[in-house]
């Protein structure tokens, strides 16, 4: 097994920072503001042959008794209880704090080897910067930057000796196994982290009574029935005027790409609001990005039936242009309706990814032009040929012919549903493209 190391420390260290120089990525929001990560957030690093897990956790109150503070307390320790090594992460510019003294009696503890990372030490001397810290016990202190980058490979690779050896993980030469990867996407407070926790049958992700909890897209592996899988808990969009943070408004960011990175997106809307125009707007990306799509209606248990139905044509109304996506009625608190969600998810990434014959697309396309030819444009009419498959998830037909561009949007959609009855492909959004021949009789001017 690939060996884990989790990042602690108090609000502001530095933690988030370490974690992107570790997985070479830009995975975790970073900003100069305390208690911006919340949840457990694992990623990916290596040095030299050797493949290792980080987990990057929230500024850490051991103490905490309730709100938002205590459930990120109860991340990182589920998050030390899964490490090898953790990396208690200071701030060599604050000096010894006693926040510092509170989690080293935590760690101390918990029974795990414990490095002590100097963060923030860029120009200052080792022994000006450790000074203060020998008094927490824990040996030397490892001194870096993990914003300039001095020391961290250095600290890994010391790590890894110290848990490895010179042994290569035996898991090297396997593949990532990711799977189908599902962003759970919505407005703010609509349930989707309760929805990964009950998905994972873990408090995996905080779920508060608090709308905007979630600031970061967590990235979750796990398995169901055999099958693989990768959920994305998202931020809650707003309306673009009710985003003042400039974290939320980085958050925001991060919700979109995760869209675009996923094989298909479940949007959760609360049953116990009214469908607003942000639902509608949150599906325009999701539709734009071209994802497969499965619509989850949260909180459905305890609504008298005229509410049900408002429910239902507010839906109908509003997300018409959604009718390819199945829609479940759920309630991911008591776990209502996941598995038929569940179903329609995979059906979906199968429609999603499915590989459409170009003979069978060409007599789709010719039974479709039988039943109903594109209007005339001026004296000549459209002459649509032959169809075959240009992409996938979204997928994509092309279609070849003469004077194509005269197709309007009417025909076009006309043909979209034509080949999404044909081949079954609900859940997914299909894009229609046209191709014409050049004429050679057209002379060049």
């Amino acid at each position: 097994m690939k060996p884990v190391i989790a990042l602690v420390g108090r609000p502001n260290v530095g933690k988030s920072t370490l974690f992107n120089r570790l997985t070479r990525s830009r995975d975790a929001l970073v900003a100069d503001l305390p208690g911006l990560t919340r949840d457990r957030h694992y990623g990916e690093g290596r040095v030299g042959s050797r493949p290792f897990l980080v987990i990057d956790t929230g500024g850490f109150e051991p103490v905490a008794k309730d709100g938002i503070m205590h459930e990120m307390a109860k991340q990182t320790k589920q998050a030390v209880a899964e490490a090898d090594v953790v990396m208690f992460i200071v701030d060599g510019r604050q000096g010894l704090t006693p926040h510092d003294r509170t989690i080293t009696d935590f760690l101390r503890k918990s029974g795990r080897k414990v490095m002590l990372i100097v963060n923030k030490s860029e120009g200052m001397k080792y022994t000006t910067v450790t000074a203060d810290f020998y008094e927490l016990g824990l040996g030397d202190a490892y001194v870096i930057s993990a914003a300039h980058g001095d020391g961290v490979s250095d600290l890994v690779e010391e790590a890894l000796d110290q848990l490895l050896g010179d042994k290569v993980d035996e898991d090297e030469g396997e593949a990532k196994i990711r799977g189908i990867r599902i962003a759970i996407v919505g407005r703010p407070n609509v349930g989707k982290s309760t929805m990964v926790n009950t998905l994972l049958g873990e408090e995996r992700v905080i779920a508060f009574d608090m709308p905007g909890t979630t600031r970061d897209s967590i990235e979750i592996p796990f398995e169901r029935n055999g099958r693989h899988y990768s959920l994305i808990d998202t931020a809650g969009i707003r309306r673009k005027g009710k985003v003042f943070e400039a974290i939320e408004k980085f958050s925001v960011v991060k919700t979109l790409q995760s869209i675009s990175e996923a094989n298909v997106v479940l949007l959760l809307l609360d049953a116990q609001q009214d469908i607003s125009e942000q639902d509608a707007h949150i599906a325009g990306f999701v539709l734009e990005a071209g994802r497969a799509l499965v619509i989850g209606v949260n909180k459905w248990d305890g609504l008298d039936q005229d509410k049900r139905d408002h429910i239902k044509r507010e839906i109908e109304r509003k997300l018409a242009f959604l009718s390819f996506a199945h829609m479940h009625f759920i309630s991911a608190l008591k776990g209502t309706g996941i598995l038929p969600m569940m179903k329609s998810l995979d059906a979906a990434y199968a429609a999603a990814m499915a590989k459409l014959p170009t003979p069978q697309l060409t007599r789709a396309l010719e039974e479709a032009v039988d039943h109903q030819q594109p209007r005339r444009k001026g004296s000549t009419r459209p002459k649509l040929r032959y169809a075959h498959q240009g992409g996938q998830n979204p997928p994509v037909i092309v279609v070849h012919g003469n004077s194509l561009d005269a197709i309007d949007a009417n025909y076009k959609r006309y043909l979209e549903k034509h080949f999404r009855d044909c081949f079954k492909l609900t859940g997914t959004p299909l894009r229609v493209e046209f191709r014409s021949g050049k004429n050679p009789f057209k002379k060049a001017e």
